[in-house]
């Protein structure tokens, strides 16, 4: 008789379960009554308790112990996912890494699963969250189009194989629903690039919630001298076009009050980066090629349906020119002659006007315009006037005084003094 078979373990669950079968057996206690207290059906109970009558002690142990699950996965499976995430995904989360499996090779593992094998592979370790500060919520609006979030995300989306680029980036308040277009840096231009291509995709939002930074805001301080308009404040290029559109810009005193759009850009940091080196993608773009189809299956995974019904979203005025509205708009003075200087370059109005000052529209194209008032001023560009040497005045220059031989012991200075001379001996003549 082999003696291991004699041999089994028992968990103390399954210990205190036997303990009180055995008291169904010894008629002590009813099976109605053991069902309630161990948290099973009679019709479980009577199974069980018809198990152990006949096999004993063995009865209580659950059929399935020892054998393989009906939901194991093969090794050779597993080997398979774990070349190809060393191969392709090797940074990847394991939410995302579960995705691309499923998209690019067809293989469908669930990311759970795939996160418990990194970790026993050592592939990727625990993710240690931080403890949430204590910060007053601020609820989401309740419509579509009320407020915008804007930033711009500084990373190296492109991970060397191109220009470092910068994501601007805006997401509706209310539903997540995220628009962005990348840019070789944040300015004024890209910004109002950014907010024509939203501005045509879904109209005029009521306002902006962004940061201070010298694109969006003045930050310089200027005494009661050099800004004499207190109740105004001066505007920079891209405030006086939201101002113009009707846009309210909200600005925020910390990167925690906009988290909306600081948490979108850590998630497309992550993901969208990864799109971007599956895809190839090297250059500007290319990227923005991407991120025109990326950004619709982004959004249908993220976004959240709005509280209120309707979009609060703005059509433009027909009498409005957005190019217009969107461009830089600087003052200059005209001279007699009908030139001007705008960024060292020299041009002659070629209209007959007794105009001033002209404004000089600078386009996203860039193309430049001379305006006045409302009316297109024809131009063309010249060469600098020759300018007038500067001639210097001319410096005095003094004789040297010679001084006769022997120095301050010279008898010629002491025979001739003047009268009134601290060194005289005699005093006066």
């Amino acid at each position: 008789m082999d003696q291991d078979k004699d041999i089994f373990m028992m968990s103390r669950k399954e210990i205190k379960r036997y303990q009180v079968i055995r008291k169904v057996l010894d008629k002590q206690i009813k099976q109605k009554e053991v069902a309630e207290y161990i948290g099973l059906s009679p019709r479980q109970v009577r199974r069980i308790v018809k198990r152990v009558k006949e096999q004993g002690e063995q009865g209580i142990i659950h059929r399935l112990r020892g054998k393989t699950g009906n939901r194991k996965t093969p090794a050779g499976f597993k080997q398979k996912v774990l070349e190809l995430y060393q191969k392709n995904y090797w940074d990847f989360g394991a939410t995302l890494a579960s995705e691309k499996l499923i998209e690019r090779d067809g293989i469908q593992v669930c990311d759970e699963t795939l996160r418990l094998w990194l970790i026993k592979e050592g592939l990727r370790g625990h993710h240690k969250r931080r403890a949430p500060k204590e910060r007053s919520r601020r609820e989401r609006k309740e419509h579509f189009g009320q407020m915008v979030q804007m930033d711009g995300s500084h990373h190296d989306w492109l991970e060397g194989r191109g220009p470092k680029l910068v994501l601007m980036g805006y997401i509706d308040d209310a539903t997540s629903q995220f628009y962005g277009r990348f840019y070789d840096y944040e300015g004024t231009m890209p910004a109002m690039g950014s907010l024509k291509g939203y501005v045509k995709r879904y109209g005029l939002p009521g306002s902006i919630y962004l940061d201070k930074h010298s694109t969006y805001k003045n930050n310089r301080k200027y005494s009661y001298t050099q800004w004499p308009f207190r109740d105004e404040e001066e505007l920079t290029q891209f405030g006086r076009a939201c101002k113009q559109l009707g846009i309210e810009l909200i600005f925020a005193h910390s990167p925690q009050a906009k988290g909306r759009v600081e948490r979108v850009f850590r998630t497309l940091q992550d993901r969208l980066s990864k799109e971007l080196r599956l895809s190839g993608a090297n250059s500007l773009e290319e990227a923005n090629y991407l991120l025109n189809s990326y950004l619709p299956v982004f959004n249908k995974k993220f976004e959240v349906p709005a509280r209120g019904a309707g979009d609060f979203h703005r059509t433009l005025d027909k009498g409005m020119r957005i190019d217009d509205v969107l461009s830089i708009q600087t003052e200059r003075f005209l001279r007699n002659d009908r030139t001007l200087q705008h960024n060292k370059q020299w041009y002659q109005v070629l209209n007959k006007t007794r105009a001033q000052h002209v404004i000089v529209y600078e386009y996203l194209n860039g193309q430049i315009d001379i305006k006045y008032g409302k009316d297109r001023l024809a131009y063309k560009g010249i060469a600098a006037p020759w300018a007038r040497p500067v001639v210097l005045p001319k410096t005095r220059r003094f004789k040297r005084r010679l001084i006769p031989e022997g120095g301050a012991k010279s008898p010629w200075r002491n025979n001739f003094k003047l009268p009134g001379s601290l060194t005289s001996k005699r005093g006066h003549f």
